[in-house]
């Protein structure tokens, strides 16, 4: 087998890493891959005599190109049909989750909510949260003061937390709790499935315009139950099975012969957020 060059090889330790980042950056995994490749062709086309931090040089280099990427990707999300959801993604490809930070901010919730954040926001937030790049570090890498850095870093943190109490489940409970949601939905048992959900729930369903999905986010628990109780009227469920995305547990299953995948966010244990992804591309990355 033909050894690779000392260039690819290094690359390729910092690989899972950058399309960790270069996800939460984007939310879109196929935009990753193409991020990463990108700084690849960065790195190979690099004199590298000079560069003595190997791991700092790509996160920076990543970071500016998802930069220059989020700028045109708001405009294309802007006139997306209906809500523009993250690309769902299986746990195992999401590179490092070995600290409580890098599993948080690759949940699906937060990686929905890093969508309101600016593109320099967002980069602020994730390599200080995630990555734990200090405040000088980042100001170099988007090109800005320390000051500002900071004031983002709050001002983003404020903004994803958006006043609510969250905490996470333990993976088993936040895996029953979901089941008993869809088992509630399925069976149509409304009672149960209203007091499963919080007064304020919202539901997002992505369908992309090429699968029928609601246009507009379900807000409040008796729209949530309205909304379900007509999918089942009209739209036979299929068997739904357990998959692993972003860190979180999710159901994979067919709803009138489409296929999708539901996930929820949590608050004071009880379902605050249902994200349904329905668009057949964004589906790709979810676990066979």
């Amino acid at each position: 087998m033909e050894t690779p060059e000392p260039a690819t090889e290094q690359f390729e330790t910092y690989r899972p890493l950058l399309l960790g980042l270069a996800y939460r950056l984007l939310g879109s995994m196929w935009d990753a891959e193409d991020l990463v490749q990108d700084a690849y062709l960065r790195w190979t086309g690099t004199d590298r005599t000079g560069i003595r931090e190997p791991r700092a040089f790509l996160i920076t280099t990543l970071s500016r190109l998802a930069l220059d990427r989020l700028g045109s990707a708001r405009v294309t999300r802007e006139a997306y049909t209906g809500p523009w959801l993250p690309e769902p993604v299986a746990t195992d490809a999401l590179g490092p989750l070995d600290t409580p930070e890098l599993r948080n901010t690759v949940a699906y919730a937060t990686v929905h909510l890093m969508e309101r954040l600016s593109p320099p926001e967002r980069a602020v937030f994730v390599l200080r949260a995630a990555f734990e790049l200090s405040y000088g570090e980042i100001a170099r890498v988007i090109d800005t003061t320390e000051t500002n850095c900071r004031q983002m870093h709050l001002r983003s943190a404020r903004r994803l937390a958006a006043g609510r109490d969250r905490f996470a489940l333990a993976e088993d409970e936040h895996a029953k709790l979901l089941t008993r949601f869809l088992e509630a939905a399925q069976s149509g048992d409304l009672a149960t499935l209203t007091d499963l959900l919080t007064d304020d729930v919202a539901a997002w369903n992505d369908g992309g315009g090429k699968v029928r999905a609601a246009l507009r986010p379900i807000e409040g628990r008796d729209q949530v139950v309205l909304f379900v109780a007509g999918l089942l009227v009209r739209q036979p469920f299929g068997t739904p099975r357990h998959v692993d995305v972003n860190g979180r547990p999710a159901m994979a299953l067919t709803v009138d012969g489409n296929d999708q995948l539901v996930t929820i966010d949590v608050r004071d244990g009880l379902i605050d957020g249902i994200y349904a992804v329905l668009n057949p591309d964004k589906l790709g990355h979810v676990p066979a």
